[in-house]
């Protein structure tokens, strides 16, 4: 296959990986060969697989939230995968199942895409996922009964909401790009019906209803622009109506403070690190609720009776502020511990006195605590169980890595206390940096157990994330995309005086970061998971998901320009020519359709082409999503496979006993 465009010809004799059924001979035979060639670190993986299960409670169960007249809480009893969504009246209530995951695995891949409950508590509407290709089909459970609707609605994508009377459901439906593009309102027992489409091929839809319960609210958004439209819950056959139109670099997003009946708005219109204003209902002009600060950035306003609560970012930070809506002072809620997480978790309540947060860090177990709005008390309700892990014997930090340009890059850094930073322990370097996301730190078994091997965990936020707010993004996005990489870089040659050797790790965009990484620099061991690899072409064709709207982050290629940036780091188009490389594991799985298979396919087959010899191929050909299997050990089983990889390449390992 040859592609012409600009004046410049990419002879590409991989493209026909891009066909499933010519791929799949090929793509069977390297997992064979994967499992072939890492067969001998087979007793070391079982080895860190039940360590990291030895990490993980028989029996878990989560904190409980109360929506309506009940308490609602999951669990999963010894020796299950997925586990049960229940509910129960009162502590004195034995509870009961709602809903089974691992009956519906059935011994497979299972994910569930939407679960709410109807106001009234009688239905619970769920979307399962039983392949990986996040495609869902929506069901309706009588909580009464405990039997399924015939109703089932196939195509369904993530969010929803009911209708105050818990008579219908709004949701969304994919397109042939598995682009949310169109809102559908499904009326139980009948059928469904078109609500609102998007015609616009950047922009994805969702659906949600606000906290008061007074409204459905619809919001379309691609990378740096939104449109909300709101539904009368009580009306949920009237057509939606536009809060405040459609601007282009406009985001906005909304809640309803039900006291006073007007819109609490989140927006970057003015103010690049989004301010808070409100406004009416029925329309009118924004008017600012808050002084706008340029050193936070505001990510959500949630409202509640007589209080706003915030949630945003401040120095790389995250943390929430408390507005009483009474006139009295802000105050805020931090994270007890150093590079520590905080958010809102499971408030359905509007009129409740107190919220629930979640709080954590990669070394500090998840707790879950109340504060009380009015006196600010904040009680722990419940910590996750860690077996076998004393959290005193472990250290985060937050350290800062100069960038070649003199940026400051924030780095948090996971140890063993009695692991110095001294050169004398290699480590494991995190990154992603793309889409302003932020990915908070969380206490993981298998992150735990790699600890315990005398390994350090670095985790870079890369300019092209959001840790310090919108600018941190844009700095590495579009034409400023390769700052995301030389950040990476900087860290490592950071880390490279504080750690004996030095593996990289990364999923999506960040495989996309381990990729073109990879060559610039002798690594210990990159794992490059499911990554966004042939960047020129995959752009370029729109009829594949997530191509039109990704425009806005990456570019489009048919403008020259923005082909020439593109084309200047796509991995597939740069490989490099020295192979004194470093080992490199790349995933990838048929049913993924974020980065389709034949991407990592491709590029494995280009790099050993070109004389890459250690290159590991592994591939779900089966069922298995965009982050691997499914299920609580399943999924630890394939931790247990890439840290295998990864400890084996640390010289003078005895991870991988011949």
């Amino acid at each position: 296959m040859t592609h012409r465009l600009h004046g410049i010809e990419r002879i590409d004799d991989y493209d026909w990986l891009r066909d499933p059924a010519a791929a799949r001979e090929t793509l069977v035979a390297e997992r064979r060969h994967y499992a072939a060639e890492t067969a001998h670190m087979a007793p070391f993986r079982r080895v860190l697989a039940a360590k990291m299960a030895g990490r993980t409670p028989e029996t878990e169960s989560s904190v409980s939230w109360r929506h309506g007249a009940f308490v609602y809480y999951t669990q999963i009893e010894a020796g299950r995968e997925f586990g049960e969504f229940c509910r129960k009246r009162d502590a004195s209530d034995g509870g009961s199942v709602l809903l089974n995951l691992d009956e519906l695995a059935d011994g497979g891949f299972v994910e569930l895409g939407v679960r709410e409950v109807s106001p009234c508590g009688r239905y619970l509407a769920y979307s399962v996922d039983t392949t990986g290709d996040e495609v869902y089909e929506l069901r309706f459970r009588d909580l009464e009964t405990g039997n399924d609707l015939p109703d089932r609605v196939p195509g369904t994508y993530y969010t929803g909401a009911w209708s105050a009377d818990s008579s219908s459901f709004f949701y969304t439906v994919v397109d042939a790009c598995y682009r949310p593009y169109e809102v559908r309102r499904h009326v139980l027992g009948e059928t469904s019906g078109t609500v609102l489409t998007e015609p616009d091929r950047r922009f994805e839809l969702t659906v949600a209803a606000t906290r008061s319960g007074a409204y459905v609210t619809i919001t379309s958004a691609n990378r740096d622009t939104t449109e909300v439209w709101l539904i009368p819950a009580d009306d949920p056959g009237r057509p939606p109506v536009s809060v405040a139109g459609r601007r282009p670099r406009v985001e906005y997003r909304v809640d309803h403070d039900a006291g006073r009946d007007r819109l609490i708005i989140v927006t970057d219109d003015g103010f690049p690190e989004f301010k808070v204003v409100h406004a009416p209902v029925t329309g009118g002009p924004w008017q600012d609720l808050l002084p706008a600060d340029p050193t936070e950035r505001i990510h959500r306003a949630d409202c509640f009776a007589g209080y706003i609560v915030l949630s945003l970012r401040r120095g790389g930070e995250p943390l929430l502020r408390v507005i009483p809506l009474d006139g009295g002072e802000p105050w805020e809620i931090h994270p007890e511990t150093t590079a520590g997480r905080i958010e809102l978790v499971h408030n359905h309540d509007y009129a409740a006195a107190s919220v629930l947060i979640e709080t954590g860090s990669y070394t500090e177990p998840t707790r879950w605590e109340e504060v009380m709005l009015a006196t600010r008390e904040r009680t722990t309700v419940k910590t996750a169980e860690t077996p076998g892990y004393d959290p005193a014997e472990y250290v985060s930090e937050r350290h800062w890595a100069p960038a070649v340009d003199g940026a400051l890059i924030p780095v948090t850094v996971v140890r063993r206390r009695d692991v110095p930073l001294d050169g004398t322990a290699p480590c494991l370097l995190y990154g992603y940096g793309a889409y302003e996301a932020v990915f908070e730190p969380t206490w993981e078994a298998a992150l735990s157990v790699l600890l315990d091997e005398k390994v350090i965990f670095a985790h870079a936020h890369i300019r092209g994330g959001g840790e310090l707010g919108r600018a941190w993004w844009q700095a590495g996005r579009l034409a400023r995309k390769p700052a995301t990489f030389t950040d990476h870089l900087a860290v490592a040659a950071w880390l490279d005086e504080r750690a004996s050797a030095v593996a990289t790790r990364g999923l999506s965009a960040g495989g996309l970061l381990q990729a073109a990484v990879y060559g610039r620099r002798r690594w210990s061991a990159v794992v490059a998971e499911v990554p966004f690899v042939d960047v020129v072409t995959t752009m370029l064709d729109d009829s594949i998901p997530l191509t039109v709207n990704e425009w806005e982050e990456w570019g489009d290629p048919r403008e020259p320009d923005e082909f020439a940036w593109m084309l200047a780091y796509s991995p597939y188009d740069n490989i490099p020519i020295n192979h004194d490389s470093s080992p490199l594991l790349v995933t990838g799985a048929v049913n993924d359709p974020r980065v389709l298979v034949h991407e990592p396919a491709k590029w494995v087959a280009k790099l050993r082409a070109y004389g890459a010899k250690d290159v590991l191929f592994r591939v779900e050909v089966d069922d298995g999503g965009h982050t691997g299997p499914s299920g609580r050990y399943a999924h630890l089983d394939y931790e247990a496979e890439i840290y295998a990889f990864i400890l084996s390449s640390f010289p003078g390992s005895p991870a991988a006993p011949a």
